[in-house]
């Protein structure tokens, strides 16, 4: 779209020339919407009459319009009818259907997730059963991103399911009635160790720094804690709101957590804590990796530049931007971007310019170092804007092999705990559960079997590559004997592979086992003594770094 300039005029002898000028881009901007709406409804109108076959006007218009927003940023999106109860369990963490996670994998409509105390759990559906069809509808060769859609419904309403039980080799009729599902946010609490309490906020809903003010509670009066570490890694965000009340249960009242700028005056805000805090001295520790975005980094960074926690893990996503919901006609609504947010330093962590010139492949490019500022915490510590939350202590997330990542992608980890799990009823604790020598040989002889286990290496797929240019340049040809011994290194060989990265793999295995038995707690519970973000941020509370960290140059 090309936008017209609007052009200065300097009239001397009239005072209003001042007033005029100030308003002709307000005057042109509108001129130019009526103008591309003219031609848009035109296109629109003309295309219907003429194109050559016959189209449909709803489905056309949406393409245009979600490309209008994608032009813009990821986050300003537009929700047809059909979508926004999608929009509101965003903000509310709460949806109808059964408590079941569904994906597909080699052909089969599997369940992989199970929400304990919901409908699904209550009728002994489990973890690795397959469905065949849903109210009567079989479920062969149906998009897999609709099955999702066939479970919900209205609370109180049912939904009859034919599924295949982990083992089972004839489907089961089953009539599940409906809940109101609630994902809490608060999903684990415990105290590991003697002192140190532990909690999970995995989002931003509405009602989340209730229940995590609640579980505080639980672990300093009931339990009785020294430090905490509160975990948000892999949590997204979600309401502005509810991330300064989260900072309000750790800072003093009346202190400043975010302010807001946008292109509109409302949106000119600074928003301070309104309470008295919960625990305004009690040692604090968070964790924060790649996946922490936007709330989730209001609270970190603002918590780092008050120098009232230390910051563990890795850098944060980098999502600066607040979404506002706007209601458009006929139910839909409109997600949109309208400011964005600087934490209690002043700095702003977006790490992507959206404004700008995008790249070749219509990616956003990041801010440059050069453009970065920095600022300063309460106690003189250096941050910098423009690249996420930064943690204090860095803490390397374990590679994950290109033979693990294969496991996952083509199946053979869950379809080997199904297998697996099909023949035990039960296993040890989650905390001390682990897989035996005779597991691991089976598992190799189950990979050997599966259909697409092999494994392509990224240096294979180099090696291979450079064999094409040397035999081009007959490097090849003196001295083959190399390059073919490189080759046979290179080449797939499962149980090689596999025993290469055996640890890594068992660790997998025993995941997802420990998910088939005990779901998420479980897996909380088995996961805590092999956290290396985990115990670093443990380790530190216990010592006397995590002052030193805070203190900074002017202690």
């Amino acid at each position: 779209m090309n936008k017209k300039k609007a052009k200065k005029t300097w009239i001397w002898l009239f005072p209003i020339a001042g007033l005029l000028a100030a308003s002709a881009p307000l005057r042109e901007n509108y001129f130019e919407l009526s103008k591309q709406l003219e031609i848009m409804t035109a296109m629109f109108r003309e295309l219907n009459i003429y194109y050559v076959d016959e189209i449909q006007p709803g489905q056309l218009m949406e393409t245009g319009m979600d490309a209008m927003v994608e032009s813009l940023d990821p986050y300003t999106i537009y929700y047809p009818e059909s979508q926004v109860e999608d929009l509101r369990f965003m903000t509310t963490g709460e949806y109808g259907g059964i408590g079941a996670s569904m994906q597909f994998i080699n052909g089969r409509h599997l369940i992989v997730d199970i929400l304990p105390d919901f409908p699904a759990a209550r009728a002994g559906l489990k973890i690795g059963d397959e469905l065949v069809a849903i109210d009567g509808q079989s479920l062969e060769g149906i998009d897999p991103d609709i099955v999702p859609e066939m479970l919900q419904g209205a609370s109180g309403t049912s939904v009859d399911i034919q599924y295949l039980p982990n083992g089972f080799t004839t489907p089961l009729d089953l009539t599940v009635e409906r809940d109101k599902i609630k994902l809490p946010a608060v999903p684990y609490r415990e105290v590991i160790g003697d002192s140190t309490g532990y909690i999970i906020l995995s989002a931003f809903t509405r009602g989340s720094s209730f229940e995590l003010r609640q579980a505080i509670r639980h672990l300093k009066d009931s339990v009785g804690i020294n430090q905490l570490v509160l975990d948000l890694r892999g949590n997204g965000g979600g309401l502005l709101q509810e991330s300064i009340s989260v900072v309000n249960l750790f800072v003093e009242k009346g202190q400043e957590v975010v302010s807001t700028r946008g292109k509109k005056k409302e949106w000119m805000k600074s928003y301070s804590t309104m309470a008295d805090p919960l625990v305004p001295e009690l040692p604090l520790a968070v964790l924060i990796d790649e996946k922490s975005a936007s709330a989730s980094e209001i609270v970190s960074g603002t918590l780092q530049d008050l120098d009232r926690a230390i910051i563990v893990g890795q850098e944060s996503f980098g999502k600066g931007l607040v979404q506002q919901t706007k209601s458009l006609a006929y139910g839909t609504k409109l997600k949109v971007t309208v400011a964005k947010y600087y934490t209690a330093s002043g700095r702003c962590i977006q790490r992507l310019d959206y404004s700008s010139k995008r790249g070749e492949d219509g990616s956003a490019n990041a801010y440059s170092d050069s453009t970065r500022q920095i600022f300063y915490t309460r106690n003189g510590r250096p941050v910098t804007d423009g690249s996420g939350v930064q943690p204090d202590i860095n803490v390397d997330v374990p590679y994950m092999s290109y033979v693990l990542e294969e496991l996952y992608l083509n199946g053979t980890i869950f379809d080997f705990a199904n297998a697996w799990s099909a023949q035990h009823d039960s296993i040890r604790p989650a905390s001390t559960f682990s897989l035996q020598d005779v597991d691991w040989d089976e598992f190799v002889d189950f990979a050997v079997k599966h259909d697409s286990a092999a494994f392509e290496s990224s240096t294979l797929n180099a090696f291979e590559q450079l064999e094409s240019l040397a035999r081009k340049e007959q490097f090849y040809a003196s001295d083959s004997v190399t390059f073919d011994a490189f080759r046979s290194l290179l080449e797939p060989n499962v149980k090689r592979d596999l025993n290469r990265f055996r640890e890594e793999i068992t660790w997998a295995l025993e995941e997802e086992l420990v998910m088939r038995y005990y779901l998420q707690s479980g897996v909380i519970e088995w996961s805590i003594p092999r956290d290396s973000t985990l115990n670093k941020a443990v380790e530190l509370m216990r010592s006397e770094a995590h002052e030193a960290i805070l203190a900074g140059p002017n202690p």
